[in-house]
């Protein structure tokens, strides 16, 4: 029987929680020092399958007033895709008008995520 524990600080709330997360033979068994449920759901999740949103701006054509609109996943991504999501992003460019929830790029990176922008443009 193989056991690992591993230290991480939780990211769910603004609390930081020091976890240890004990894990058995590949499978979470316990998961201490977190405030509340978050952080056992994130302990768990981030040692098994770890998932990130991602933030980044693109180029708006055909704004007077903004040459940048703030975009991010509408929804966590696979930690392991993060480079392939920010790589299609290059070369993106937001058709203004843009409204906050606006979808910017569909299924980026084949996650089957949408990027989406953050404010109006």
């Amino acid at each position: 029987m193989a056991t690992e524990t591993r230290e991480l600080t939780c990211i769910n709330c603004p609390l930081g929680c020091q976890l240890t997360v004990t894990i058995v033979d590949g499978e979470v068994t316990a998961v201490a020092g977190n405030t509340c449920k978050r952080g056992d759901t994130y302990g768990r999740k981030e040692v098994t399958n770890p998932t990130r949103i991602v933030t980044t701006t693109v180029p708006v054509a055909g704004s007077d007033t903004e040459r940048m609109v703030s975009v991010k996943t509408a929804s966590d991504v696979p930690k392991g895709k993060m480079l392939e999501v920010v790589a299609a992003l290059k070369g993106v460019t937001a058709q203004a008008p843009v409204a906050i929830g606006d979808v910017i790029l569909a299924d980026v990176a084949g996650t089957g995520v949408d990027i989406i922008a953050t404010k109006s443009a």
